[in-house]
């Protein structure tokens, strides 16, 4: 089949970073990883990670859009804040009080999501409560999966931003 023309939008600058800590599920993070590069956002990846993402293994599991990802490694989130000291962090958590869409997203902003069996270490949100939003539910699961959360939120904070205004077909 040729290629078919696609409705594109100019990327964001700066762009969001989406930043997982810990990840353990190699197809969230995949999943991620797409939705990165199809926004132009930078993915990081943050501690010890519940896979391996060296060549091979990405090979392996068929991302062939691997080579598009703007992806970045950190030992802790501390280093990354360190490295990343003016964008500000929007930690979620399925237990939070109030809803990613009364956040106050701007370009460069860090979006920072937790490993999919315990979310975010709890101190952490502690320590910025006031940056800790959720995804709003009316079933009655526990949480979003993982790649679904980052899908949703990122996507608001780029339409917040006038991101998804001037689509275009090229």
């Amino acid at each position: 089949m040729p290629d078919q023309q696609k409705l594109r939008v100019a990327p964001l600058s700066p762009p969001f970073r989406v930043v997982l800590v810990e990840p353990e599920i190699p197809p969230n993070t995949g999943s991620v990883a797409r939705t990165c590069a199809g926004t132009c956002s930078s993915l990081h990846l943050v501690g010890k990670l519940g896979f391996r993402i060296d060549e091979q293994a990405v090979r392996r599991a068929g991302l062939d859009y691997w080579h598009l990802v703007d992806l970045h490694r950190h030992e802790t989130l501390d280093e990354f804040q360190g490295l990343h000291a003016n964008a500000r962090m929007h930690l979620f958590s399925a237990d939070a009080k109030r809803s990613y869409t009364d956040a106050d997203f701007r370009p460069g902003d860090a979006l920072v999501f937790g490993k999919e069996s315990v979310g975010l270490p709890r101190e952490l949100l502690a320590q910025h409560e006031d940056r800790v939003w959720g995804i709003p539910m009316s079933g009655d699961v526990r949480s979003f999966n993982l790649s679904n959360a980052v899908s949703i939120v990122l996507f608001e904070a780029i339409r917040k931003n006038g991101g998804l205004d001037r689509a275009f077909v090229a």
